[in-house]
């Protein structure tokens, strides 16, 4: 067992499920075996505790490094804010500079709230949103967070109404049962579904991911946008995730639909933590009328980091590169699961393709993948978020490296193989457990 594994096993005796973000717990990928800890990091490579390096094909810090890791225009933006100072008694300019550069890249948006995380986005977006229109009751579709706000759809009738929505098998210990039916979800493309809902209920805000695993149908965008006018329901859309994947800006421009509100995460910042709520200023005003407020949402590295990320997508055309990247991946997955005869399912915009194993021992793949992967010097799973860093060298060798062990996971399907004399380490988990 290495260094990394060591202290994971240590942490989880301090720190409840052993670290704080669910996607990076190395359960999730190769139990026993995954790295778990970096000492540093380059462009798309990461180094471990013991100073091995990997290839990171995999998640990219969970979607954040658009720009590749410890990108250096950003990193010296960085550097400057910390020598002379992050934080005081004054605000820091770079939160009105970064307003209006927000504001110029939304042109249908005039203010903007900022916070340093995607779940404190979408909490302030909701208690916005609840202020300005008077309801309470929301419709949401997608995966928005941890708050008691979105966790509550679970105590709904069906009980678990977030297995459709990213979050299968949560439970919601700790989030009041006085919140049942004041959050409805509707699968994505289900316009009858969201009618349904607001004939039914008193809603006052639609809350969704534009896209994530499939692209809208039959105008379905358009629609939900049309209902929210006819109804006097604000929307708004999370690009939390989806923000400067293949626009600069939200997706949301692709398909020529503007929320009232839009939230903006991960990408912003390029690793630093910053988030930002932009929305009209009918709606953005009710924040006035309520309680929004915390510390370190005025503190000076995220707006310097964000405003110096921008500045590197725009020269680069980032979400170009990505998405191009993502494309390639996409196509030679599809390639070699085709000439292994391995059924795969590929899902996602191209800048954050994932794929899953269409077979019954899907999990036992996925965890033979990744201990090849690591093998071989990646950290890799059944997802590659693209990045600016992922050059064509690295990608030639990574779908080499995928042929063989598609390969020998096609041994397996066809009976001259037994994937349970392959896997060195336990099972990867799939979804939300107790692990300590």
């Amino acid at each position: 067992m290495g260094k990394g594994q060591d202290l994971y096993k240590y942490a989880k005796k301090l720190i409840p499920g052993g670290t704080m973000l669910l996607s990076k717990r190395p359960e999730m990928f190769l139990p026993g075996g995954w790295p778990s800890y970096f000492s540093k990091t380059k462009g798309c490579c990461v180094w471990d505790l013991e100073g091995t390096k990997y290839t990171d094909v995999s998640i990219m810090g969970i979607g954040t490094n658009t720009l590749g890791y410890s990108h250096p225009k950003v990193d010296r933006a960085v550097y400057k804010t910390i020598k002379k100072g992050n934080l005081s008694t004054l605000n820091c300019p770079e939160e009105v500079i970064l307003a209006e550069k927000l504001i110029e890249i939304n042109p249908w948006a005039d203010m903007i709230r900022y916070a340093r995380t995607g779940g404190e986005a979408n909490a302030i977006a909701i208690r916005i949103a609840r202020a300005a229109s008077g309801k309470n009751k929301v419709a949401i579709c997608g995966y928005h967070g941890w708050h008691d706000w979105y966790l509550s759809v679970n105590h709904n009738s069906k009980g678990d109404s977030l297995s459709n929505h990213l979050l299968p098998d949560i439970d919601t210990l700790g989030v009041p049962d006085e919140l049942k039916n004041t959050v409805f979800p509707f699968l994505y493309n289900n316009y009858d579904q969201l009618l349904n809902i607001v004939n039914e209920n008193d809603i006052g805000i639609i809350k969704m991911e534009v896209v994530r695993n499939i692209p809208p149908e039959k105008n379905f965008l358009q629609k939900v946008r049309a209902l929210s006018k006819q109804k006097n329901i604000i929307l708004i859309f999370d690009e939390c995730t989806s923000g400067f994947r293949e626009t600069f800006g939200g997706i949301h421009q692709k398909y020529n639909v503007e929320p009232d509100i839009a939230m903006y995460g991960k990408t912003l910042g390029n690793g630093y933590a910053i988030t930002a709520v932009v929305g009209k200023r009918e709606i953005m005003e009710a924040a006035q009328k309520t309680f929004i407020s915390s510390t370190f949402w005025t503190e000076r590295i995220g707006p310097s980091a964000a405003i110096s990320s921008l500045e590197v997508m725009k020269k680069e055309r980032s979400w170009e590169r990505i998405s191009t990247t993502g494309e390639r991946i996409q196509k030679n997955w599809k390639l070699i699961s085709e000439r292994q005869k391995i059924n795969i399912k590929i899902q996602g915009i191209p800048a954050l393709s994932t794929f899953s194993f269409e077979h019954s021992d899907h999990l036992k793949f996925k965890t033979f993948l990744c201990q090849e992967l690591l093998k071989n010097g990646y950290l890799g799973t059944t997802a590659f978020y693209s990045s600016i860093s992922h050059s064509e060298k690295i990608l030639n060798r990574y779908f080499e490296v995928l042929e063989e062990i598609f390969y020998e996971i096609s041994k397996c399907i066809n009976g001259s193989a037994d994937i349970n004399n392959m896997l060195k380490y336990p099972i990867a988990h799939s979804g939300f457990s107790r692990l300590n």
